[in-house]
């Protein structure tokens, strides 16, 4: 139980940066983000009973990297190719409003440079639900 307060302690202490506490805030957003939409699209193309190839096919990139796309660690699509292989599984990718409370502590930090409690700015930094694949 120290290591997780020592963890917590750092992170805290860290959040106290405005710089860093932006580039927490808009990195953790950033994956969390990317993570859901490709998780959404994998799942659509295994319902849609479509290979990783043939879903290249069918948006006209190299099957490389569409494999790449739903299994590298360190993905960093551009919003075009997820737009993409959005339509190709007849999805659209679209923006969603946060709630009151993760504006709250996601966007009052980004704006202000000063954050709330460090484990909501971590809680809602890392939220699933800023932006969705929709049908």
């Amino acid at each position: 139980m120290a290591e997780h307060s020592a963890f917590w302690d750092d992170l805290e202490r860290d959040l106290e940066d405005p710089e860093f506490l932006r580039e927490y805030v808009t990195s953790s957003v950033r994956i969390a983000t990317i993570d859901t939409i490709v998780n959404a699209l994998d799942a659509a193309r295994h319902d849609a009973g479509l290979s990783k190839a043939a879903l290249a096919r069918a948006v006209g990139i190299e099957p490389a990297a569409v494999r790449r796309l739903f299994s590298s660690s360190s993905r960093n699509p551009t919003l075009g190719t997820l737009a993409e292989v959005a339509a190709a599984l007849g999805l659209r990718v679209t923006l969603e409003p946060l709630s009151d409370g993760e504006r709250e502590t996601i966007t009052k930090p980004l704006r202000t440079g000063h954050k709330g409690q460090p484990r909501q700015v971590v809680s809602a930094s890392q939220s699933r639900r800023q932006i969705a694949a929709t049908a």
